[in-house]
């Protein structure tokens, strides 16, 4: 099914964001430069692991992030992600990728979706070498047991990981 604006390049950029990292913000920066239109979307069901964050908290980490971003808007994912596009007309899907690993199944996924939808393409975007390593798991593993993730995620989050996983001094 052809996008309705042929004229406006735009993207769909799925994922959980639980929560985001500074990683998501160069892949969603980047994509920016590269899209007249970037629709980020937060997935509202995971299928395959419960969130640490509602979608409403992981959504407002994400527009405060990228509010200086003119081109980004943060929307909630329920559903098939080809019915997201559709709705909000992106003919491209847009995917960080850290390593061989996330290629695997990105790969498994852009196929589901392009059998789905044959005229939308997934687009991969390569971490930048100073984030491959970085990702929310990580993150979230790294604040449980106390450690600082400040210059990993955006300042509200490392706030709400602190309150999340407060470790009272003994």
């Amino acid at each position: 099914m052809a996008r309705s604006n042929t004229d406006v390049r735009t993207a769909l950029c799925p994922g959980t964001y639980d929560p985001v990292t500074v990683g998501h913000l160069d892949i969603i920066s980047r994509c920016a430069k590269n899209f007249d239109m970037v629709f980020v979307a937060v997935v509202n069901d995971a299928f395959r692991k419960q969130p640490l964050f509602s979608a409403e908290e992981r959504v407002s980490f994400l527009e405060e992030s990228t509010r200086h971003i003119a081109n980004v808007t943060v929307v909630v994912l329920e559903g098939l992600v080809v019915e997201k596009a559709r709705q909000v007309g992106a003919d491209s899907l847009v995917k960080g990728l850290r390593a061989v690993t996330d290629f695997e199944y990105e790969f498994q996924m852009a196929q589901l979706n392009k059998k789905l939808d044959p005229d939308l393409e997934t687009v991969y975007l390569m971490a930048s070498p100073e984030y491959s390593f970085l990702s929310s798991s990580g993150v979230k593993e790294i604040a449980r047991f106390g450690g600082r993730v400040d210059d990993l995620v955006p300042p509200m989050v490392a706030e709400r990981l602190a309150q999340v996983y407060s470790h009272p001094e003994a």
